[in-house]
């Protein structure tokens, strides 16, 4: 399976809503790596090619990812009969001891899929599931097998940055989504994105730009644009979207129908036909924390 579908998570920060800019601009390429993978929403976007790797240094999420590629009707099995609730959610977070590491990825799917914005880290993991906007349980285990269908034979590792992108093939493009750099990203992941991180990712794209071929998400921020001077291009990319809801049903929001305007910097090491430009794409019903998949 090559085309286009929808991450099998909800992450925080993913570019479930940026498809659309993105995948445009990938230029043509053999062998295909997400170093910070996150939902890998970018991934399961584009078409497959002959290689792709997936990397991520969260344990548990990763884990959940081998065993949607490796096991995915064991995990639908898993999942089968669970009822979104947040007697439930609190249960899975709180109580639940997995036995093994297939149940470990189901905790984990079940608990990303019915928690505000599939925040992970524990701390700020809140009930967070709507009916008529989240998948719904019985199209679960089908969407697994769709998405193990497409992660056949890609490479899944669970170690640091720097070393996966310092062994890609020659020639290999890659899509790089760090977390924020202003942004308060320490609430919504389980591992922590250092200043020596970003500056360790600067100086890693940097020395292996002459190999590769990369397209870069941040933030608009000035420091990132110093400290990425040397690239090729710098796209300004804006979005509209609307609050029309929240995830958990239960409450209400004020804000609904406001419209509000997201920015971000799209860095790239090779040229485009929209160098120097602003993009401006309308979306509905993004959540209010850093974009995430539904």
């Amino acid at each position: 399976m090559s085309g286009e579908l929808n991450s099998p998570f909800r992450y925080a920060g993913g570019k479930f809503y940026a498809r659309d800019l993105i995948v445009p601009l990938i230029p043509k390429h053999e062998s295909y790596c997400e170093p910070l993978c996150g939902g890998a929403s970018i991934f399961f976007a584009k078409s497959k090619v002959k290689s792709n790797w997936l990397n991520d240094n969260d344990e548990e999420l990763i884990n959940c990812l081998i065993h949607i590629r490796d096991k995915p009707l064991e995990l639908g099995n898993f999942l089968a009969g669970k009822k979104p609730s947040k007697e439930a959610h609190s249960y899975y977070k709180n109580e639940f001891k997995p036995k093994n590491d297939l149940e470990r990825a189901g905790r984990w799917y079940f608990l990303n899929r019915i928690s505000y914005s599939g925040i992970m880290n524990m701390q700020n993991c809140f009930w967070g599931y709507g009916d008529k906007y989240s998948m719904q349980p019985k199209n679960w285990g089908r969407h697994i097998t769709r998405c193990s269908g497409k992660l056949q034979n890609v490479r899944i590792t669970c170690q640091d940055f720097e070393p996966v992108i310092d062994n890609v093939l020659n020639d290999s493009f890659l899509f790089v989504d760090p977390p924020y750099f202003n942004r308060d990203q320490d609430k919504f992941y389980s591992h922590t994105f250092t200043t020596d991180d970003h500056n360790r990712l600067n100086e890693t794209l940097r020395r292996n730009s002459n190999r590769i071929k990369f397209i870069l998400t941040y933030d608009d921020d000035e420091e990132i644009r110093k400290m990425y001077s040397w690239a090729t291009e710098v796209l300004e990319q804006q979005w509209y979207y609307t609050i029309n809801r929240t995830d958990d049903q239960t409450k209400r929001t004020n804000n609904k129908g406001k419209r509000y305007k997201g920015k971000e910097l799209f860095i790239l090491n090779f040229k485009t036909s929209q160098s120097k430009t602003t993009s401006i794409v309308h979306l509905q019903n993004p959540p209010k924390l850093p974009l995430s998949a539904q």
